[in-house]
């Protein structure tokens, strides 16, 4: 898939409403979340490049996506660093940690501290705020 997106950063709401369908503007940018079980990527083993749905930007890797029984997608780690933001989030009564694009701001999920080695995170993370790419050279 090829990511033509001209400024995303300064797109403005309006803008965002044209561009994501309404279920994916709900999740990426009034912080909606997915019912669990019912997202695409949830139960998804091929091999390549998670994005963000809205930007392009390649996120997590399918080598970091694990089955955490959550009924969301989850990663352990994402392909760098600084491509997720972490903001404390303090809404519905508790304390938790959203997960952000760094590119262009768009709510993912949220990270938990309950993962596997070699990171011990979860980063749980709504199936309509992810694009895959399939790695050609790792077909199964």
């Amino acid at each position: 898939m090829t990511y033509n997106k001209k400024d995303i950063t300064s797109n403005s709401e309006e803008k965002w409403k044209k561009e994501l369908t309404p279920e994916q503007y709900r999740i990426l940018r009034e912080k909606g979340t997915e019912t669990p079980d019912s997202g695409k990527y949830n139960h998804f083993d091929k091999k390549g490049m998670f994005r963000c749905a809205a930007c392009g930007e390649p996120l997590f890797s399918s080598d970091t996506k694990y089955n955490s029984g959550s009924g969301w997608p989850s990663f352990y780690a994402p392909v760098g660093e600084d491509k997720v933001e972490k903001m404390p989030d303090k809404s519905l009564g508790m304390e938790r940690v959203e997960a952000i694009c760094h590119k262009c701001g768009s709510h993912l999920g949220h990270v938990f501290d309950d993962g596997p080695k070699p990171t011990g995170k979860r980063y749980c993370i709504n199936s309509l705020a992810l694009d895959f790419d399939k790695d050609k050279d790792r077909e199964e």
